[in-house]
């Protein structure tokens, strides 16, 4: 643990972590280390332990301090990679710092703002737009003081506001805090297009303004360093998905299964995959680092439809040498939200693996799965349990899908609103959001006082 100590020691902090990511190394044992150090000075790092004051006036500099030691790091991948240095526990590790590095930046854009927060039901921001520094843009993208506009093959990745765009995020073995991506297209009159996958409604064109004004709460820009590729990948994939939506085209449906081997239905990354596949001929596969799913409570996983233990999930492209780091935006009136949702996430993922709980149905959710394509003729209470979970239930969820979903939320939905409550008091009185460890005791707090039963999770007796 830190020591409380002076107003510029976070800063001195931060000095400490940026000497160690440069520092050369020889073996991947060392740099694991290293980024182990990084991780636990990072994570354990409890604002109330320095100057909040100083803080929130340095925010500025020192995120931008954060996002370039990320950027950083992402140049050396390339060269870890030709040094043969990149072993699982090397990858994880990198994966570990640009999580919790991420949630420090998020913190400090919460401080220097004085945590505004969206009204219930109010709109977020369109992404990398806002005046409080939510775009931080990488210095080798800048021209003239102003970011680099899109380029087609451009990739966005981004994290929606609902407890499945959590669930998305957190499935595999990483915890991640992106839970869908897209490709852009400009087309030769200069419109811009996101070619995406979506739930409700499987590979669609929509225009990239709308895409990044669909409820999101952070975004990043990824470009490829060839850009011939890159162009070719996105008039390929946008030539076939409109091709499936012309008169007489066949539909590409979203893929649950999550499997990379069969293009027949697409997921989001698997579409991504697909565009850079065609637009290299073949040369060009992704991911580098799969992610798995590997789970010792499959019921979930099951339910579901996931049908694979190594996927292309969207956080993966965080790990792609091959391409830069443009761009990162977050609007900071609800970077908090999306954070206590990750952790409420990741301790029902680990309430379901150690104790055994399980999604149990009721006669209401039964009823609401069974019947969700026809919602016009269901309930009021009925509409709201579907609607709070999907804008529209796509033709090819199954059943049961629909049921374990809506119970995921409806389970995440009040631990959520309770972590919310506990981080406004948090706020309040100190000034700055809780820490992840607050949050984590707080959940287990919830687990003991709530026991057999979680919302629609059951511990199973055996």
């Amino acid at each position: 643990m830190l020591a409380p100590v002076a107003s510029a020691s976070f800063e001195n902090d931060i000095e400490h972590i940026e000497i160690l990511a440069a520092t050369p190394v020889t073996n991947s044992a060392l740099l694991a280390r290293n980024l182990q150090f990084i991780y636990e000075r990072a994570s354990k790092a409890r604002f109330a332990d320095y100057d909040v004051v100083g803080i929130a006036r340095a925010a500025p500099q020192l995120m931008y301090r954060l996002f370039d030691l990320r950027v950083g790091l992402r140049e050396h991948l390339a060269h870890y990679e030709m040094l043969g240095l990149m072993t699982p526990e090397v990858t994880q590790g990198f994966r570990d710092v640009f999580r919790v590095l991420r949630y420090v930046s998020d913190m400090l854009g919460e401080v220097t703002t004085g945590h505004p927060r969206t009204n219930e039901g109010g709109y977020l921001l369109r992404g990398f737009t806002g005046t409080d520094n939510n775009t931080l843009v990488n210095y080798a993208f800048y021209r003239s003081g102003a970011a680099q506009h899109f380029r087609s093959g451009d990739v966005v990745l981004v994290r929606g506001t609902a407890h499945n765009s959590a669930a998305i995020a957190r499935i595999g073995d990483v915890d991640s805090q992106f839970s869908h991506i897209g490709i852009v297209y400009i087309d030769p009159a200069g419109d811009h297009w996101m070619v995406e996958s979506l739930i409700e409604d499987g590979a669609s064109i929509n225009p990239l303004a709308k895409a990044l004004d669909h409820n999101i709460v952070r975004a990043v820009l990824y470009r490829h360093r060839d850009p011939d590729l890159a162009a070719r990948a996105a008039k390929s994939i946008f030539d076939y998905v409109a091709a499936s939506r012309a008169k007489g085209g066949k539909r590409i449906l979203y893929d649950f299964s999550m499997r990379t081997d069969d293009t027949r239905n697409l997921f989001c990354s698997k579409l991504v995959r697909l565009a850079y596949e065609q637009g290299s001929f073949g040369m060009f596969v992704l991911p580098t680092y799969p992610t798995r799913i590997v789970r010792k409570n499959k019921d979930f996983l099951d339910r579901v439809g996931v049908a694979t233990e190594l996927t292309f999930a969207p956080a993966d492209i965080d790990m792609e040498s091959g391409f830069d780091l443009v761009a990162e935006w977050q609007d900071y009136r609800d970077t908090a939200g999306i954070r206590l949702q990750d952790f409420t996430m990741d301790k029902l993922f680990e309430w379901m693996d150690k104790y055994d709980y399980r999604f149990e149905e009721t006669t209401a959710i039964w009823l609401v799965s069974r019947l969700g394509r026809f919602s016009a003729h269901l309930s009021d209470s009925a509409k709201e349990v579907l609607s709070s979970v999907f804008p529209r239930v796509p033709i090819n969820m199954p059943r049961k899908t629909v049921a374990v979903v809506a119970m995921l939320h409806k389970t995440a939905e009040p631990i959520y609103r309770e972590l919310m409550k506990l981080n406004q008091e948090s706020v309040a009185e100190t000034g700055i959001p809780l820490h992840g460890l607050d949050v984590m005791a707080a959940l287990e707090r919830i687990r003991e006082r709530e026991g057999d039963r979680i919302g629609y999770l059951v511990r199973q007796r055996r």
